[in-house]
């Protein structure tokens, strides 16, 4: 995958999570921000902030959540960036509902 395409497949899969999150923000406690590419989601209580952003020279996407760093490729058959077989957004679900002490779904 060359570097055009690389940013044309983590746009989508950071603009789709995106949505999940604003939806599932309307029922639980935080917020998510998407800005030139990075996306953020902040909670009030307790505090903490999780980034979800393209790596254009490793062409992968990472998270940092919950004092965790996450390296995801993409995975044609996924049709998204998986880690260990776990799509982005089924990731950011099981780390928001860790965080919050509820379960979350994306």
């Amino acid at each position: 995958m060359d570097d055009r395409e690389f940013q044309r497949r983590a746009d989508r899969s950071v603009a789709r999570l995106f949505q999940m999150l604003g939806a599932a923000s309307e029922s639980h406690e935080f917020d998510a921000d998407l800005n030139n590419g990075a996306l953020t989601v902040e909670f009030e209580d307790p505090p903490a902030r999780f980034v979800v952003s393209p790596n254009a020279p490793v062409r992968q996407i990472w998270v940092s959540a919950n004092v965790k760093s996450f390296k995801l490729d993409w995975n044609d058959a996924a049709d998204d960036f998986t880690l260990g077989g776990q799509a982005l957004p089924a990731l950011m679900a099981e780390q928001i509902s860790r965080h919050l002490g509820e379960d979350v779904a994306l």
